[in-house]
Protein backbone atom coordinates (compact mmCIF):
# COMPACT_ATOMS: atom_id res chain seq x y z
CA UNK A 1 0.00 0.00 0.00
CA UNK A 2 1.21 3.40 -0.31
CA UNK A 3 3.41 5.07 2.14
CA UNK A 4 0.95 7.46 3.18
CA UNK A 5 0.56 5.86 6.37
CA UNK A 6 3.48 6.67 8.34
CA UNK A 7 4.58 7.04 12.51
CA UNK A 8 4.64 10.83 13.12
CA UNK A 9 4.69 10.95 16.61
CA UNK A 10 5.21 8.23 19.47
CA UNK A 11 4.60 9.26 23.54
CA UNK A 12 4.86 6.71 26.54
CA UNK A 13 2.89 7.73 29.99
CA UNK A 14 4.87 6.02 32.95
CA UNK A 15 2.88 6.96 35.25
CA UNK A 16 -0.96 7.01 34.80
CA UNK A 17 -2.32 10.39 34.19
CA UNK A 18 0.56 12.59 34.40
CA UNK A 19 2.00 14.25 31.50
CA UNK A 20 4.39 12.04 28.70
CA UNK A 21 7.40 11.64 27.40
CA UNK A 22 7.86 12.03 23.13
CA UNK A 23 9.72 8.95 21.59
CA UNK A 24 11.68 8.77 18.21
CA UNK A 25 11.35 4.48 19.19
CA UNK A 26 9.86 2.67 21.66
CA UNK A 27 9.75 -0.80 22.15
CA UNK A 28 6.73 -2.68 22.33
CA UNK A 29 5.37 -5.60 24.67
CA UNK A 30 2.50 -7.40 25.23
CA UNK A 31 1.25 -4.60 27.97
CA UNK A 32 2.26 -1.85 26.20
CA UNK A 33 4.95 -0.29 25.38
CA UNK A 34 7.97 -0.55 27.79
CA UNK A 35 7.80 1.54 30.68
CA UNK A 36 4.10 2.99 29.34
CA UNK A 37 1.88 3.25 32.35
CA UNK A 38 3.51 0.59 34.49
CA UNK A 39 2.75 2.93 37.62
CA UNK A 40 -0.11 5.15 39.28
CA UNK A 41 -1.42 6.99 42.09
CA UNK A 42 -3.68 5.51 44.75
CA UNK A 43 -5.44 7.41 47.20
CA UNK A 44 -5.72 6.12 50.81
CA UNK A 45 -8.36 4.22 50.32
CA UNK A 46 -6.01 2.59 47.30
CA UNK A 47 -8.17 3.80 44.55
CA UNK A 48 -6.35 5.26 41.67
CA UNK A 49 -6.47 8.23 40.84
CA UNK A 50 -6.19 10.65 37.33
CA UNK A 51 -6.74 14.00 35.84
CA UNK A 52 -10.56 13.43 35.78
CA UNK A 53 -10.27 14.18 39.12
CA UNK A 54 -6.57 16.13 39.49
CA UNK A 55 -6.01 18.14 36.33
CA UNK A 56 -3.15 19.25 37.86
CA UNK A 57 -2.03 16.03 37.56
CA UNK A 58 -0.90 17.04 34.25
CA UNK A 59 1.86 19.17 35.00
CA UNK A 60 3.35 16.85 36.40
CA UNK A 61 6.52 15.82 33.90
CA UNK A 62 8.15 12.28 33.68
CA UNK A 63 11.87 11.91 32.55
CA UNK A 64 13.52 8.66 32.19
CA UNK A 65 17.26 8.29 32.01
CA UNK A 66 19.07 5.10 32.05
CA UNK A 67 17.38 3.39 35.51
CA UNK A 68 15.81 6.07 36.86
CA UNK A 69 12.45 8.07 36.36
CA UNK A 70 12.47 11.54 37.38
CA UNK A 71 9.50 13.59 38.08
CA UNK A 72 9.01 17.31 37.64
CA UNK A 73 6.35 18.99 39.26
CA UNK A 74 6.67 23.05 39.37
CA UNK A 75 10.39 24.03 40.84
CA UNK A 76 10.18 20.57 42.47
CA UNK A 77 12.04 17.03 41.40
CA UNK A 78 12.05 13.68 42.42
CA UNK A 79 13.34 10.17 41.10
CA UNK A 80 13.25 6.83 41.91
CA UNK A 81 14.61 3.40 40.38
CA UNK A 82 13.05 1.85 37.77
CA UNK A 83 13.05 -1.66 39.30
CA UNK A 84 12.57 -0.61 42.57
CA UNK A 85 9.47 -1.55 44.53
CA UNK A 86 8.27 -3.27 48.01
CA UNK A 87 7.18 -6.57 48.60
CA UNK A 88 3.98 -6.76 49.27
CA UNK A 89 1.52 -6.62 46.83
CA UNK A 90 -1.84 -4.17 47.08
CA UNK A 91 -5.03 -4.96 45.71
CA UNK A 92 -6.89 -1.96 43.94
CA UNK A 93 -8.64 -1.89 40.12
CA UNK A 94 -8.08 0.37 37.50
CA UNK A 95 -12.12 0.66 36.44
CA UNK A 96 -13.77 -2.36 36.91
CA UNK A 97 -10.53 -4.48 36.34
CA UNK A 98 -8.63 -6.51 39.37
CA UNK A 99 -5.33 -5.43 39.82
CA UNK A 100 -2.15 -6.01 41.68
CA UNK A 101 0.20 -3.67 42.44
CA UNK A 102 2.98 -2.48 44.63
CA UNK A 103 4.41 0.48 46.61
CA UNK A 104 7.80 1.88 44.90
CA UNK A 105 8.90 3.46 48.52
CA UNK A 106 7.51 5.22 51.12
CA UNK A 107 9.53 8.57 49.99
CA UNK A 108 8.22 8.50 46.68
CA UNK A 109 4.80 8.39 48.11
CA UNK A 110 5.45 10.92 50.65
CA UNK A 111 6.66 13.35 47.59
CA UNK A 112 3.54 12.72 45.43
CA UNK A 113 1.15 13.50 48.38
CA UNK A 114 3.12 16.50 49.61
CA UNK A 115 3.02 18.13 45.53
CA UNK A 116 -0.76 17.01 45.46
CA UNK A 117 -1.72 17.73 48.91
CA UNK A 118 -3.13 14.56 50.09
CA UNK A 119 -2.35 11.22 51.13
CA UNK A 120 -1.58 8.91 47.83
CA UNK A 121 1.24 6.42 46.78
CA UNK A 122 2.79 5.98 43.49
CA UNK A 123 2.20 2.43 42.82
CA UNK A 124 3.94 -0.22 39.90
CA UNK A 125 2.53 -2.95 37.70
CA UNK A 126 5.36 -5.94 38.14
CA UNK A 127 4.21 -8.99 35.40
CA UNK A 128 1.87 -9.56 32.43
CA UNK A 129 -1.04 -11.02 34.21
CA UNK A 130 -1.62 -8.29 37.23
CA UNK A 131 -4.04 -7.45 35.16
CA UNK A 132 -6.48 -8.56 32.62
CA UNK A 133 -8.92 -6.88 30.71
CA UNK A 134 -11.86 -8.03 28.38
CA UNK A 135 -12.71 -6.48 25.60
CA UNK A 136 -16.43 -5.33 25.54
CA UNK A 137 -16.81 -5.59 21.76
CA UNK A 138 -14.62 -9.11 20.91
CA UNK A 139 -15.06 -10.38 24.69
CA UNK A 140 -11.25 -11.42 24.24
CA UNK A 141 -9.73 -10.76 27.76
CA UNK A 142 -5.88 -9.17 27.65
CA UNK A 143 -2.92 -8.72 29.84
CA UNK A 144 -2.65 -5.03 30.01
CA UNK A 145 -1.21 -1.97 31.83
CA UNK A 146 -2.65 0.65 34.34
CA UNK A 147 -3.93 2.40 30.96
CA UNK A 148 -7.52 2.98 31.29
CA UNK A 149 -8.42 -0.33 28.70
CA UNK A 150 -5.94 -1.18 26.24
CA UNK A 151 -2.16 -1.23 26.12
CA UNK A 152 -2.12 1.38 22.81
CA UNK A 153 -3.72 4.25 21.34
CA UNK A 154 -3.60 4.76 17.98
CA UNK A 155 -4.75 8.46 16.00
CA UNK A 156 -4.58 9.92 12.58
CA UNK A 157 -3.28 13.32 11.78
CA UNK A 158 -6.53 13.67 9.73
CA UNK A 159 -8.85 13.15 12.03
CA UNK A 160 -7.16 16.17 14.28
CA UNK A 161 -6.89 18.32 11.45
CA UNK A 162 -10.63 17.74 10.87
CA UNK A 163 -11.31 18.34 14.70
CA UNK A 164 -9.46 21.89 14.41
CA UNK A 165 -11.33 22.60 11.59
CA UNK A 166 -14.50 23.25 13.64
CA UNK A 167 -12.49 24.94 17.12
CA UNK A 168 -11.96 28.41 17.51
CA UNK A 169 -9.05 27.11 19.71
CA UNK A 170 -6.73 24.58 18.29
CA UNK A 171 -5.59 21.80 20.08
CA UNK A 172 -2.50 19.76 19.90
CA UNK A 173 -3.17 15.64 19.43
CA UNK A 174 -1.41 15.55 22.97
CA UNK A 175 -4.78 16.74 24.53
CA UNK A 176 -5.98 12.56 23.34
CA UNK A 177 -3.08 11.21 24.91
CA UNK A 178 -1.57 8.77 21.68
CA UNK A 179 0.85 6.03 21.76
CA UNK A 180 1.23 6.10 18.14
CA UNK A 181 -0.27 8.83 15.78
CA UNK A 182 -0.02 8.07 11.81
CA UNK A 183 -0.33 10.59 8.89
CA UNK A 184 -3.54 9.19 7.26
CA UNK A 185 -5.63 9.86 4.26
CA UNK A 186 -9.24 10.61 5.81
CA UNK A 187 -10.31 11.44 9.38
CA UNK A 188 -10.85 8.51 11.80
CA UNK A 189 -9.78 6.01 9.01
CA UNK A 190 -7.76 4.30 11.88
CA UNK A 191 -11.33 3.06 13.35
CA UNK A 192 -11.44 0.62 10.12
CA UNK A 193 -8.11 -0.49 10.68
CA UNK A 194 -8.26 -4.25 11.40
CA UNK A 195 -4.92 -6.17 10.85
CA UNK A 196 -1.45 -3.84 10.50
CA UNK A 197 2.26 -3.73 10.98
CA UNK A 198 4.44 -0.75 11.82
CA UNK A 199 8.08 -1.75 12.07
CA UNK A 200 8.60 -5.35 13.73
CA UNK A 201 5.09 -5.04 15.51
CA UNK A 202 1.97 -7.01 13.88
CA UNK A 203 -1.18 -4.80 16.03
CA UNK A 204 -4.82 -5.83 15.71
CA UNK A 205 -7.04 -2.82 16.39
CA UNK A 206 -10.03 -3.87 19.23
CA UNK A 207 -12.09 -0.99 19.33
CA UNK A 208 -12.84 2.93 18.90
CA UNK A 209 -11.95 5.05 21.90
CA UNK A 210 -14.33 6.45 24.04
CA UNK A 211 -13.72 9.91 25.46
CA UNK A 212 -13.96 11.62 28.63
CA UNK A 213 -13.76 14.98 30.16
CA UNK A 214 -10.73 14.46 30.51
CA UNK A 215 -9.31 15.81 27.03
CA UNK A 216 -10.66 19.05 28.26
CA UNK A 217 -7.75 19.45 30.39
CA UNK A 218 -5.24 21.98 28.40
CA UNK A 219 -1.69 20.36 29.14
CA UNK A 220 -0.11 23.26 29.15
CA UNK A 221 -1.73 24.51 32.17
CA UNK A 222 -3.79 22.34 33.64
CA UNK A 223 -6.72 24.33 32.91
CA UNK A 224 -10.12 22.62 32.03
CA UNK A 225 -12.18 24.06 29.47
CA UNK A 226 -15.21 23.04 27.04
CA UNK A 227 -13.50 21.92 24.49
CA UNK A 228 -12.97 19.49 22.28
CA UNK A 229 -15.66 17.14 23.80
CA UNK A 230 -18.07 19.65 23.12
CA UNK A 231 -17.77 20.10 19.52
CA UNK A 232 -16.22 16.51 19.31
CA UNK A 233 -19.74 15.30 20.39
CA UNK A 234 -22.03 16.59 17.95
CA UNK A 235 -20.39 14.79 15.26
CA UNK A 236 -18.61 11.70 17.42
CA UNK A 237 -20.93 10.61 19.27
CA UNK A 238 -21.97 7.03 18.99
CA UNK A 239 -24.61 5.41 21.04
CA UNK A 240 -23.54 7.68 23.77
CA UNK A 241 -19.75 7.49 23.97
CA UNK A 242 -17.90 10.18 22.02
CA UNK A 243 -14.73 8.25 19.50
CA UNK A 244 -11.47 9.08 19.11
CA UNK A 245 -8.56 7.20 18.27
CA UNK A 246 -8.65 3.81 18.10
CA UNK A 247 -7.94 0.84 20.76
CA UNK A 248 -5.05 -1.42 19.59
CA UNK A 249 -3.32 -4.58 20.60
CA UNK A 250 -0.16 -5.86 19.89
CA UNK A 251 0.46 -9.49 18.94
CA UNK A 252 3.89 -9.87 19.07
CA UNK A 253 7.27 -7.82 20.83
CA UNK A 254 9.49 -5.42 18.36
CA UNK A 255 10.59 -2.45 18.18
CA UNK A 256 8.61 0.81 16.13
CA UNK A 257 10.44 4.28 15.26
CA UNK A 258 9.20 7.63 13.98
CA UNK A 259 9.02 7.42 10.23
CA UNK A 260 7.91 3.68 10.20
CA UNK A 261 5.23 2.95 7.58
CA UNK A 262 2.47 1.21 8.38
CA UNK A 263 1.62 -1.81 6.12
CA UNK A 264 -1.77 -3.39 6.08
Amino acid sequence: MSTAYIVKEIYIYPIKSLAGISCQQAFAEEMGFENDRRWMLLDSDNQHITQREYPEMSQFYPEISEAKISVTFQDQKHEFLISEHLNDSIYTKVWDDKSFVFEVNKLTSKWFSDCLGFECKLVKIIKAGDRKHESSRSKETYNVSLADGYPYLLIGTKSLDFLNEKLKEKITVKRFRPNIVISTRNAHEEDDFEHFKVGEVHFKNVKSCGRCIMVNNDPQNGIVKKEPLKTLSKYRNFNNSVLFGTNIVGLNPGIIQVGDEVVF
